[in-house]
């Protein structure tokens, strides 16, 4: 048996799923991106009315992931330590890699989950990055 879980301060998903369901004492996070949870932009990103970027900051969408996966653990009663598999969605590993592992080595400095990182051509809506985690639970 599984629990559903939705978080209130984590941006609202967008398509028909939870943000996480646990099982026994594993959490599966559904892909979180960077969408701020109170306006539904992504931080980081302006678009002209046409839908060219005019500025694209990709650290702050990488800052904004790492919040919004926060935020569904805590909403999930899980700590950032409780984290054993981060899988990472970049949409241009090139541009983007080497500036996402030096943030990501900020957050995961006492925590080191697995990582896989692949690249993708593009995600859902107009973020750069997602993660799909996996935690244990106490």
């Amino acid at each position: 048996m599984s629990e559903k879980i939705d978080a209130d301060k984590a941006p609202k998903p967008v398509g028909l799923y939870p943000h996480a369901r646990r099982v026994g004492n594993l959490l599966f996070l559904s892909g979180i991106g960077p969408r701020d949870p109170e306006t539904d932009g992504v931080p980081g990103l302006e678009q002209s009315p046409t839908g060219n970027y005019k500025s694209f900051d990709f650290e702050a969408q990488c800052h904004s992931v790492f919040q919004n996966v926060r935020r569904v653990l805590e909403a999930s009663g899980a700590k950032w330590e409780n984290l054993v598999d981060v899988t990472v969605f970049l949409t241009d590993m090139q541009r983007d890699f080497l500036t996402y592992n030096r943030v990501y080595a900020e957050y995961f400095k006492d925590n080191q989950p697995c990582r896989t990182t692949v690249g993708i051509d593009a995600l859902p809506t107009p973020i750069a990055i997602e993660l799909k985690c996996i935690a244990v639970l106490d």
